[in-house]
C-alpha cells in the first residue's frame, strides 16, 4: 500500500506500506480519496507545528469510502461516503467526560500526533466516521476544515447584527467567515494579502475587507465601518504571535477575542488597561464537535455553504510531493490544495 511520510521538516519521501489489519470491534476499514491540505500541514512541513510530531504520514483533512466495518459497528455500512472527524479522543479524561473531546487531555489528532491520511487504506474508529449520501468526496474533505471556523465562531457566540474582525484570509478565517454568515452577523475581513482579501469580496461576497498595512490605517478604518464601536468580535486565525498581540485592538467594550490560530511564540499584551477597561473576554478554540460535522455536512447539503470556491489547487498522489513546496508561496495563490488518489 502506498502512503507518504514526512520524515523530517522539508523531507517527504514515498513509502511501501503493509495492508492494514481487518477492523477490530468498533473500527472501520476506508479507502482514502482526498486529502484536503491546510495550514497545519504546511507548519509541519515547515517545522514550525506545535503538537507535531516526525516522522509522520500527514493528512487529517479527508473525504472517504467505507470498505469493511466490525463488530458493532452500525452507524456506517460498506460504499458510505464519509467525512472524518480527525481527532481521536480517549473518552475518559475529565474534558472528555463533560463533553469537550475537542480538548481531550490525550487527544492524538491524525496526521499530527499519530499517522494520518496521506495513504491509500486505514483503519478509523466508527465513531469518528460522518455520513453523507449527497456529498462529493471533494466536499467531505472540507468538512474538517469548516469545523474548525464553526467552532470559534461558536465559541464567539456569535449573534445576528453583531461586527466580526475576521484577522487572516486563509483557510481557517475561511472558515470562520462561513459561519459569521450564517449567524446573521456583519463580517469584516483583515489580512496582509490584497489577493485573499479580493477573494474574500468576489467569492465569498463579503461586505468588507481591510489591508493590514501596521500603521494604524486598520484601526481607523475599521472604526469609520463601525461607527467607531469597533469589533463585537475578534477571531484571529493568523497564528502569528504579533497579528494576536495586537488584536485587542480591535475589540469593542465588552467584546470577545477567540484566537483560532496556533503560535508557539509568546504573546504580549502591553496594552493590558484596554483588556480591563473595555472587559473584554479572551478565548482559545481547538479543534471541533463532532455535532459540528453533521451540521456543516447538513449546510452544504442544503445550500447554505457553497464549497466551489474553495479549491484552487489540485494534485494527484504521485504528484504531490514535487507540487507541496510550491503550496508554501503566496504568489501560488493557494487557497486550498487537494490531494486525489483515486
Amino acid at each position: 500500500m502506498k502512503a507518504i511520510q514526512l520524515e523530517k521538516p522539508q523531507s517527504f519521501r514515498p513509502l511501501d506500506m503493509p495492508e492494514p489489519a481487518a477492523p477490530a470491534a468498533g473500527e472501520v476499514l476506508v479507502r482514502i480519496h482526498r486529502v484536503g491540505i491546510c495550514g497545519t500541514d504546511l507548519g509541519g512541513y515547515l517545522g514550525k507545528m506545535p503538537f507535531y510530531s516526525y516522522p509522520r504520514i500527514p493528512g487529517h483533512e479527508l473525504g472517504v469510502e467505507v470498505l469493511q466495518v466490525g463488530e458493532g459497528v452500525v452507524n456506517v455500512q460498506p460504499g458510505d461516503r464519509c467525512a472524518v472527524e480527525p481527532y481521536l479522543n480517549c473518552q475518559k479524561c475529565y474534558s472528555c467526560r463533560r463533553g469537550l473531546t475537542n480538548c481531550c487531555a490525550t487527544n492524538q489528532t491524525l496526521g499530527v500526533m499519530c499517522d494520518g491520511g496521506l495513504c491509500e487504506r486505514m483503519i478509523l474508529p466508527a465513531r469518528k466516521l460522518h455520513v453523507s449520501r449527497q456529498l462529493s468526496y471533494d466536499q467531505l474533505a472540507l468538512v474538517e476544515t469548516l469545523a474548525i471556523g464553526c467552532h470559534a465562531v461558536d465559541r464567539a457566540r456569535v449573534q445576528a447584527g453583531e461586527n466580526v474582525l475576521i484577522i487572516g484570509a486563509g483557510p481557517i478565517g475561511l472558515s470562520a467567515i462561513e459561519f459569521v454568515k450564517v449567524a446573521g452577523a456583519t463580517c469584516i475581513v483583515l489580512d496582509t494579502n490584497e489577493a485573499r482579501l479580493a477573494f474574500c469580496r468576489e467569492r465569498l461576497v463579503v461586505p468588507h475587507t481591510l489591508v493590514a498595512r501596521g500603521d494604524g490605517s486598520e484601526l481607523t478604518a475599521l472604526a469609520a465601518l463601525t461607527q467607531d464601536q469597533l469589533a463585537d468580535v475578534v477571531i484571529d486565525a493568523t497564528g502569528n504571535h504579533k497579528s494576536m498581540s495586537h488584536a485587542l485592538n480591535y475589540c469593542a467594550f465588552g467584546g470577545r477575542l477567540v484566537f483560532v490560530g496556533i503560535t508557539q511564540q509568546e504573546l504580549s499584551f502591553p496594552q493590558a488597561p484596554a483588556l480591563h477597561r473595555r472587559e473584554l473576554t479572551i478565548m482559545g478554540s481547538r479543534n471541533a464537535h463532532s455535532r459540528d460535522f453533521a451540521r456543516i455536512i447538513a449546510l452544504i447539503e442544503d445550500g447554505s455553504i457553497d464549497t466551489k470556491p474553495w479549491i484552487t489547487h489540485r494534485a494527484a498522489f504521485d504528484e504531490m510531493i514535487a507540487a507541496f513546496p510550491s503550496w508554501l508561496k503566496p504568489e501560488s495563490g493557494v487557497i486550498k490544495a487537494m490531494v486525489s488518489l483515486t
